[in-house]
């Protein structure tokens, strides 16, 4: 929330705005990476450490604004060849068509092992979260302490916060880590184990006021970014858009009828089927809330 002053302080300033103009005249094809974003560098073994801390709601959202946004998308290749990578309609607790085949995939069969459950599985839910943090130790890239930028993570670091906000055992405290005054920080500590990064070994550190003085605590609040444009809906394409890329990548045949997906992996034109039985309605599909990632995805983002 801007206030008055500062709209006035920033009078004459176009910086913002001609930014905004480049992104919007850049070509199509062109993948710019977002320097709003920060994540930590690992070695050559795929190792690394940092620390930050997790800032409060900012205060461009309001009040009502929570310190994180909750993201889930798909992200798959199909055998067209094509990637499907979109964001899921599910964040905005509305239907989408990925969700949807893939719990006909998984009612189409009782058997773990089942084409269609695997095929299910490989087309899971990513679940990712948003905050805005201060960057306290870099030891890669120290030009980066000091700032605040935006972090996505995943469940596991997630699952910190949560046991932190909620102890597991009898007489330890409740700790908001996203408080200036009362929170902690974060000590990030990256392995890599089987190729992929993991952060077990990541832990809070004893809570503690982020400064003594509150002039910079709010300098710093003032510098963080808006989290409600990641969950509003101009991010997210319309359902028959999505229903289409669907049935493009997965080369499914989009129509009305009575066809069954249990032959979804043997007939060469795969059948989207609109309407459930009441079978598949009593027995939503659910393997794909919890799963931090796809490898098949961040193999692709690292590409």
């Amino acid at each position: 929330m801007v206030n008055f002053a500062t709209l006035k302080k920033s009078s004459g300033s176009i910086d913002r705005l001609a930014k905004e103009l480049e992104k919007l005249n850049a070509p199509a094809t062109e993948r710019k990476e977002d320097d709003r974003f920060w994540q930590p560098e690992v070695d050559k073994s795929g190792n690394g450490m940092a620390v930050i801390r997790f800032l409060p709601a900012p205060a461009v959202d309001g009040d009502d604004g929570l310190p994180w946004v909750r993201i889930f998308n798909h992200g798959f290749k199909g055998p067209s060849g094509k990637w499907y990578i979109e964001n899921s309609l599910t964040t905005l607790n509305q239907k989408d068509p990925v969700s949807e085949f893939n719990s006909q995939l998984w009612n189409a069969s009782s058997e773990e092992s089942s084409p269609q459950r695997k095929q299910a599985r490989e087309q899971k839910r990513r679940l990712t979260y948003i905050s805005n943090i201060l960057i306290i130790s870099d030891p890669k890239h120290p030009e980066n302490e000091g700032r605040v930028k935006l972090f996505k993570y995943g469940k596991k670091i997630f699952d910190k916060i949560t046991l932190l906000m909620n102890p597991e055992f009898e007489g330890d405290d409740a700790v908001n880590p996203f408080d200036f005054w009362k929170g902690a920080n974060f000590k990030m500590r990256i392995r890599n184990v089987e190729g992929y990064r993991n952060y077990d070994m990541s832990q809070f550190e004893t809570p503690s006021a982020l400064d003594s003085d509150d002039e910079k605590l709010e300098a710093i609040w003032n510098k963080e970014y808006s989290l409600k444009e990641f969950i509003d809906p101009s991010q997210f394409k319309p359902y028959d858009e999505l229903k289409k890329k669907l049935n493009d990548v997965l080369e499914l045949v989009d129509e009305e009828g009575s066809a069954s997906v249990t032959a979804l992996n043997s007939s060469p034109k795969k059948v989207f089927e609109k309407k459930k039985t009441a079978e598949q309605e009593s027995a939503p599909f659910s393997i794909d809330d919890d799963d931090e990632d796809l490898k098949q995805f961040k193999a692709l983002a690292l590409e």
